[in-house]
C-alpha cells in the first residue's frame, strides 16, 4: 500500500488553476524530488498534503498511523531557549521515558521488586531507541548544518532567519518522522551544508518529498522526480539528470508524432478540397469520414517564455565605488567585525562564507537599513544603489504586483506595469493577485522587476536565486554579466556566478 495516494486532485489558488485531475503515489522508502516552474504549484502541493489547504476536488489519503514531518520555517520557538535545548527537544519522548525509568529505580531502591523489572524494561527500550547516542546525534546534525560554529548555547532570539530555518530543519531530521516533506531546504545552506543534507537524506530508509530548484542537490538526494507541469503530477524514475533526459526524449517524441499527424491531416484536407466534386468525390467523402473519426493529438504545450531581466545603467561617467574600513555589523552585538574591503567601479564581487557569519547583515548595513556598530564605509558620491534583500518581506502584502510597480513608478500606467512584470516572468493573472499569496519564486521576480526599473550603477544582491527556477537563474546571470555597473553579491550557488564574477571574497576567511 502507498504511504500517500493522491487521486483526481483538482485545485485552484488565487483564481489560477494549478491541478486538474492529478494523481500521484508515494511508496515506502521513496526519495522524491518535486520540480516545476515558479508558480506551478509545488509548495501548494505540500500544503495540500499536510492539510494546510483543502483541495477543491479529489482525494489525498495517507496510510493510517504515518507520522508526517513538515519543515515549518515559521514555527513558534521560545526566544530564550538555546539551540541545544531546541534540538534535544526532538527527543522529548525518550527523556520522558528516562524520567519514568529513574522513578522506577528509585522505587526499586526502596524495596519494590516489581519496579526493578519495569525499570530494566524501560532501560532496554532506551538503548534500543538510541537514547544514549542522543548527544552525538545532536552534535552531528548541528555540525552538518553549520549550527555548531554558532554555539549550541546561543539563544534562539539571537538567530537570523536563515539560522532559525536551519535549526528547525535539524530538529525535524532528529525527530525522524515516517515521511519528510521539505520545501526548498537548501535555500539557507552553503554548498557543504547542502551536500551534507543530500547525503543524510540519501541514507534514510524513510520516504521523503522535497521541493527544490537545486539540480546538484536533487541529483545527489533523490531516486525519483515528481514533475508539476500541465496541471498534472508526473513521476519519473531516477535523479534530476535522468528526469531531464527522459522529459526531453518524451517531448521530442510527442512533437514528432504531433507534427506527423498534422502533416497527414493537411494532406488529407487538401485532397478533400480538390476532389469534393468529380470522379473522386466518393473517395473524398470516405477520407472526410476517416478524418472526422481521427483521434487528434493535442499540441505539445509550449514552454513558458523565460524571464528577461535587464538592469538599467546610469549615464556613462557615473561610477559606483565602495570602501569599507574596520567595519563591524550586527544588531546588539557584532556578528562580523573588523572588515576591510574595496570594491572598484565595474567590479563584480561575490561574498561567500558560512551561514551566520554576517553576510546578510553586512549588505543590510551597506544598504542603509541598519547602522554599523563600528568602523566605516563609503560609497562614491556618484554611486546609485539597487538592493535586493534576502527576505521576501512586503510592507503591505495585500497589494498586487501591478500596484507595487505603479506605486513605485507613477509615470508607468497599468499596461506598462504589466508589460514590465511579464518581461520578468510574472504572468498577468499573478500581476493582479495579492503579492503575499504568490509563490516564493514569483515574489522574487516581482522584487527583481522593481529593481530593473530603477536606474543604478551599484547592485547589492543578497541570495537573489533562492526561490528562482533554472530558467530565471540563467536569465539573471546573463543580466548581471551584461550590467556595466558594480555588483556585490551574496550567493551560495557557485554555478550561478562562476561565469561572470571577477572576484570572490570569503568573509571571515582568506579572501578578506
Amino acid at each position: 500500500m502507498s504511504l500517500l495516494e493522491i487521486t483526481g486532485l483538482t485545485h485552484a489558488f488565487g483564481g489560477q488553476p494549478l491541478f486538474q485531475n492529478a494523481a500521484f503515489a508515494l511508496h515506502r522508502g521513496e526519495h522524491v524530488g518535486v520540480v516545476g516552474q515558479n508558480g506551478a504549484g509545488k509548495s501548494t502541493l505540500l500544503k495540500l498534503c499536510t492539510g494546510q489547504l483543502v483541495p477543491d476536488g479529489g482525494r489525498i489519503v495517507w496510510q493510517g498511523g504515518i507520522r508526517v514531518g513538515c519543515l515549518d520555517q515559521y514555527a513558534a520557538l521560545n526566544p530564550e531557549h538555546t539551540m541545544g535545548e531546541v534540538l534535544h527537544g526532538a527527543f522529548r519522548a525518550l527523556y520522558a521515558l528516562e524520567r519514568a525509568m529513574t522513578e522506577l529505580y528509585d522505587r526499586a531502591a526502596e524495596g519494590d521488586g516489581a519496579a526493578l523489572a519495569a525499570a530494566a524494561r524501560r532501560q532496554e527500550e532506551l538503548e534500543a531507541r538510541g537514547f544514549y547516542e542522543v548527544d552525538t546525534r545532536v552534535e552531528k546534525a548541528a555540525a552538518g548544518l553549520g549550527l555548531a560554529e554558532l554555539g549550541l548555547d546561543r539563544p534562539v532570539g539571537e538567530l537570523s532567519g536563515g539560522q532559525r530555518a536551519k535549526l528547525l530543519l535539524a530538529r525535524l531530521l532528529l525527530e525522524e518522522p515516517d515521511v519528510l516533506l521539505l520545501d526548498e531546504p537548501t535555500n539557507f545552506l552553503d554548498q557543504e551544508q547542502a551536500a551534507w543534507l543530500a547525503d543524510t537524506l540519501t541514507g534514510l530508509e524513510r520516504a521523503f518529498l522535497v521541493v527544490s530548484h537545486d539540480a546538484a542537490f536533487l541529483n545527489r538526494a533523490v531516486t525519483a522526480v515528481c514533475a508539476v507541469e500541465g496541471r498534472r503530477l508526473t513521476k519519473y524514475p531516477g535523479n534530476y539528470a535522468a528526469y531531464q533526459a527522459k522529459k526531453e526524449c518524451l517531448e521530442g517524441e510527442r512533437l514528432r508524432q504531433y507534427t506527423a499527424q498534422q502533416r497527414e491531416i493537411a494532406r488529407t484536407e487538401a485532397y478533400i478540397r480538390k476532389n469534393r466534386a468529380g470522379r473522386n468525390a466518393k473517395m473524398a467523402r470516405g477520407r472526410q469520414k476517416k478524418l472526422d473519426r481521427l483521434e487528434r493529438l493535442a499540441a505539445p504545450e509550449g514552454r513558458s517564455a523565460p524571464p528577461v531581466f535587464e538592469f538599467q545603467p546610469l549615464p556613462a561617467g557615473r561610477t559606483g565605488d565602495l570602501e569599507v574600513v574596520g567595519l563591524s555589523v550586527g544588531y546588539r552585538s557584532p556578528v562580523l567585525e573588523g572588515l576591510d574591503l574595496s570594491v572598484h567601479a565595474g567590479q563584480k564581487v561575490v561574498l561567500t562564507g558560512f551561514n551566520g557569519v554576517g553576510k546578510s547583515t553586512l549588505l543590510n548595513t551597506l544598504a542603509g537599513r541598519m547602522p554599523p556598530l563600528a568602523g566605516r564605509f563609503r560609497f562614491s558620491e556618484q554611486a546609485a544603489l539597487g538592493y535586493f534583500p534576502q527576505a521576501l518581506a512586503w510592507t503591505d502584502g495585500t497589494r498586487t504586483p501591478e500596484e507595487l510597480v505603479t506605486g513605485a513608478f507613477p509615470a508607468l500606467d497599468r499596461q506598462e506595469a504589466r508589460r514590465a512584470l511579464a518581461r520578468c516572468g510574472v504572468r498577468q493573472e499573478h500581476a493582479l493577485q495579492a503579492v503575499a499569496t504568490l509563490s516564493g519564486g514569483e515574489q522574487a521576480r516581482v522584487k527583481l522587476c522593481l529593481l530593473t526599473l530603477r536606474p543604478c550603477n551599484f547592485l547589492l544582491l543578497d541570495e537573489p536565486t533562492n526561490h528562482l527556477d533554472g530558467a530565471a537563474k540563467e536569465s539573471l546571470a546573463r543580466a548581471l554579466e551584461r550590467f556595466p555597473g558594480t555588483v556585490l553579491l551574496v550567493s551560495h550557488e557557485v554555478d550561478f556566478y562562476r561565469a561572470w564574477a571577477q572576484r570572490v571574497v570569503e568573509i571571515g576567511g582568506k579572501g578578506r
